[in-house]
């Protein structure tokens, strides 16, 4: 078997430390994984970025490295996301090129998906209108990837692809009240209310919003499937099925749930919602792998919580 040497941008973050815990649970003979944290290398810097990647002689990448952040974050910091993140992509993607990786999977979000369009959202919507303007600098230095993968197929016979999930939750995520996204931000948020001995669990906005939400291990098998398996240039969708959508009322109900709180769950409804929906259909997905059993979100809730009661002096806070 062909030796391969996995490079893992992004390795220390949430999807990163989901597809390290899977390979080292299902092993295949012939990989080397390598983890690489933004300690290790700047990735908005070339000439770092260039000398990282001589030193490992990746064959494949999977580019998960990125500036990320929830809702607020976006909104006041979009040229950041901006700048930031076309610098990280356009250096991966050309050095990978340069020293001639055969496959790089890339993650990109639905969140650069149009404001204004029909739901289900699928694969072919991508580039159909603006996105939300709470996220715009994000999603467009996002929508760059899926435009660079397609050129460097055209111009030189690139394998590069990309992968687009919904949103993602687990084990390491980032529990920054400022920049995290809403799971693991509810999750840490009320970790200090019980550690206060408070009894009001307070949710910025209405609770109403509707999202689909993915376990990263869940997300960390399918990213490695499409890293093995799927060999289209055109980006796939890695998401739950529709009918999984659930509101955010919902998710911090499941949150209390795991916690065991008893308090009341508060709705602070001068806050922000952001985007009312973005459901996404995994109808491609469904070709590929039919049976796909993803974790019931209870249960991948419910893992969530106890990983952060246990590990939360050492989380990302």
């Amino acid at each position: 078997m062909p030796h391969k040497v996995i490079l893992v941008t992004g390795g220390s973050g949430l999807i990163g430390k989901a597809i390290e815990t899977i390979t080292k649970l299902e092993p295949i003979e012939g990989e080397e994984w390598v983890f690489l944290s933004s300690k290790d290398c700047d990735l908005c810097d070339t000439e770092a970025t260039r000398r990282t990647f001589n030193t490992y002689k990746p064959t494949h990448v999977i580019h998960l490295a990125a500036m990320v952040g929830g809702l607020f974050h976006n909104m006041a910091h979009n040229l950041d996301f901006l700048r930031k993140n076309l610098q990280i992509n356009d250096n991966v993607l050309q050095i990978s090129y340069e020293v001639g990786v055969e496959k790089v999977v890339s993650c990109l979000s639905t969140c650069i998906f149009p404001n204004d369009t029909s739901y289900p959202i699928d694969e072919t919507m991508v580039h159909n209108g603006p996105p939300h303007c709470s996220n715009y600098g994000y999603s467009y230095a996002k929508r760059f990837i899926d435009i660079a993968n397609r050129a460097y197929s055209q111009q030189h016979g690139c394998r590069f692809t990309s992968v687009i999930p919904c949103n993602v939750f687990g084990p390491n995520d980032n529990y920054n009240l400022e920049s995290s996204h809403v799971i693991p931000g509810l999750i840490r948020k009320l970790h200090d209310v019980i550690e206060a001995g408070g009894r009001e669990f307070t949710v910025m906005g209405s609770g109403k919003p509707l999202r689909q939400f993915i376990y990263s291990y869940d997300l960390a098998r399918l990213i490695i499937w499409v890293l093995r398996e799927y060999d289209e240039i055109d980006p796939i969708m890695l998401t739950v099925d529709e009918k999984d959508e659930i509101t955010i009322k919902e998710v911090a109900e499941n949150i209390a749930k795991a916690f065991k709180f008893e308090g009341e769950i508060v709705f602070d409804i001068t806050k922000a919602d952001g985007q009312y929906k973005k459901t996404a259909s995994n109808a491609k997905l469904r070709k590929y792998l039919p049976d796909f059993q993803f974790t019931p979100f209870d249960i991948a809730i419910q893992q969530s919580v106890d990983w952060f009661r246990t590990n939360n002096e050492t989380a990302r806070l």
